[in-house]
């Protein structure tokens, strides 16, 4: 059996898909830090352009601060980005020169590896954003095959996109990207080959989800298909909507055969130390999932679905919701089959909502519907529906639409900001409004340590802080005694 190498996914993938991708500050995840990178990973799935966003708009924290500060933590560990097309932390096209500068950025601030994700898969904007990476000087650069299930989405489908990211210079490797855990284990013996076949020397990679169970199973029949890295997730960050739990891989990998070369000790403080910090902060652990054969067939996730049933309470309309959930799988079928990743689950269920409690199918459409059938979002995978295309493409806001001047330059975009921006900065203002940046500029510097052990007696002196009456505190419990007295005002 070879040995498979593993990638951890706990603080971008795990962290967005169980918590919100609010969960981890910059000093929670520096406390971990130096164990992580005793651990032996792969990679470390790092960052996005949307965690980047939410480092400035949640923990006013600059994320460019983040990744150097990381690096310097993690100095044996590659720090991974996921790039999606031309856009920079807001779902609008960027210009190329603007995604150059970021791409330049990303390198200089510690990240070495990128993946190249194209939810359309339209692979001349892929190669083209791989050779932009490659300039700026990334290390490692993984084009994705991003997975999902329709007529159109066939191993022969998917064997050629592999073969064209396999005849790019600027591709080293690829992986399977599953981000609804739809990889069945008949289909990945099926898949799996057929990929392998036509790239080559191109280690491939594999990075599902647990959201109906089917990962952990996959996982290990990738493993004896030939996939060289698994992509998992530590502790409570794992299961649930996550990834497959990376102790429980590791040791299912080895009973099957496989070397695993990871320092299981390490492996065991990282898991632990996000468990503590899961409890001490109220976050929720991500639990093992029943197999959800519908789900194979609607692909919407849970946040869509509780979504979609909230709008409904709200019209009077919940018992519509299955109406609602087929009219889903309709809609998506006649947009050309979007692979169900963000934003298109968003834009096919409103979609689909619209058509059920409206007058006439299609009657009102959402911009992001318009700028799909555009194409803003890349080259849809199949032709839409020519009749929906048509019913869309005709209304006077797809005219307003198509009429919108194409993204800036930098040159340009500068013009709207005072003069001596970094680039970094620069980067976050012509992405975000202003008084996020502005908030995160004003707040202190982050503290570099964090023990989740503290944090209840922490909460307990800021309440203690915020009620003038109480002056003084005891903690009492069978071999412990804590006695806390407020100092008089001055």
């Amino acid at each position: 059996m070879a040995e498979v190498k593993i990638l951890d996914a706990s603080i971008r993938d795990g962290n967005q898909s169980l918590w919100g991708a609010t969960g981890l500050s910059t000093r929670q995840i520096l406390e971990i830090a130096p164990v992580v990178n005793r651990v032996g990973f792969h990679a470390l799935d790092f960052t996005s352009s949307t965690a980047m966003g939410v480092a400035v708009r949640t923990f006013r924290e600059d994320p460019w601060a983040r990744m150097r500060l990381a690096r310097e933590a993690l100095p044996d560990t590659p720090l991974q980005v996921i790039c999606t097309g031309l856009r920079f932390i807001s779902w609008e096209s960027q210009h190329p020169e603007f995604m150059q500068l970021a791409y330049d950025r990303l390198v200089a601030n510690g990240i070495s590896r990128f993946v190249v994700l194209e939810p359309t898969h339209d692979m001349t904007l892929a190669l083209k954003t791989a050779r932009m990476i490659r300039k700026a000087g990334a290390t490692e650069i993984i084009g994705a095959l991003t997975y999902t299930i329709s007529d159109i989405h066939t191993d022969a489908f998917y064997a050629g996109l592999a073969a064209e990211f396999a005849a790019s210079p600027n591709i080293d490797r690829l992986y399977i990207k599953d981000p609804s855990g739809l990889l069945r284990l008949e289909r990945a013996r099926s898949l799996i080959p057929a990929i392998k076949a036509r790239i080559g020397v191109l280690p491939l990679e594999l990075h599902s989800h647990c959201t109906i169970g089917l990962a952990p199973l996959t996982c290990l029949a990738a493993a004896d298909l030939g996939v060289e890295v698994l992509h998992v997730a530590c502790g409570p960050l794992s299961n649930g909507a996550s990834l497959p739990d990376a102790q429980r891989v590791v040791a299912n990998l080895r009973e099957m055969g496989h070397a695993v070369d990871v320092d299981d000790r390490a492996l065991a403080l990282v898991a632990d130390y996000f468990r503590r910090l899961a409890r001490a902060e109220n976050l929720p652990a991500g639990v093992p999932q029943d197999y959800d054969a519908s789900f194979l067939r609607h692909q919407i996730a849970g946040g869509i679905m509780t979504t979609t049933r909230r709008q409904l309470a709200e019209l009077g309309l919940e018992h519509r919701f299955a109406e609602v959930m087929a009219e889903i799988s309709r809609v998506r079928a006649e947009l050309g089959h979007p692979i169900m990743v963000t934003p298109f689950p968003q834009i096919v269920a409103s979609q689909a909502l619209y058509n059920i409690i409206g007058a006439e199918r299609y009657a009102n459409v959402s911009d992001q519907t318009i700028r799909y059938v555009l194409g803003t979002f890349g080259r849809p995978t199949a032709p839409v529906d020519p009749n929906v295309k048509d019913r869309i493409l005709s209304r006077p806001r797809a005219k307003e639409l198509m009429a919108e001047p194409g993204p800036l330059p930098p040159s340009e975009l500068h013009k709207r900001f005072a003069p001596g921006l970094s680039d970094d900065e620069f980067l976050l203002r012509a992405t975000m409004p202003a008084e996020e940046v502005d908030a995160m500029r004003a707040a202190a510097a982050p503290r570099r340590r964090y023990n989740p052990d503290l944090r209840p007696v922490l909460k307990l002196l800021d309440g203690l802080n915020v009620r003038p009456g109480v002056t003084d505190l005891i903690v009492e419990k069978p071999g412990f005694r804590m006695e806390l007295h407020k100092a008089p005002s001055a």
